[in-house]
């Protein structure tokens, strides 16, 4: 819960016009990118699973949910976080918490 307006803060503006294949561990040794892979994975996957807790029990689900995704590497993860984050009611408070840190809107559209 904490870290989940840190972590939408920090997305670039433009996280979902691109597609980002290089991470921080792409450019490091092997074991560490193998060890980040992995628990950027495991975080992702708990992350996920308490956003759908969070469904039925007092939360930020959705958000949650978003957070959570942005973290795994699945197939169909651009899919399921655009058809999330395309949602006004997300959209708008994603993009509330970033105003308030100085941050741009999210871009869901080429400008």
């Amino acid at each position: 819960m904490l870290a989940l307006p840190i972590i939408l803060v920090r997305l670039p503006a433009d996280y979902f016009l691109t597609l980002q294949s290089h991470t921080w561990f792409s450019t490091r040794h092997p074991f560490l990118r193998v060890a980040g892979y992995l628990l950027r994975n495991l975080v992702g996957g708990v992350v996920v699973l308490a956003g759908l807790a969070m469904l039925l029990l007092p939360g930020q689900g959705l958000l949650t949910i978003v957070l959570g995704l942005t973290l795994l590497d699945i197939p169909g993860k651009r899919r399921l976080l655009l058809a999330l984050v395309r949602r006004p009611t997300i959209l708008t408070v994603i993009n509330a918490l970033r105003a308030r840190y100085g941050q741009p809107p999210l871009r869901m559209t080429p400008e």
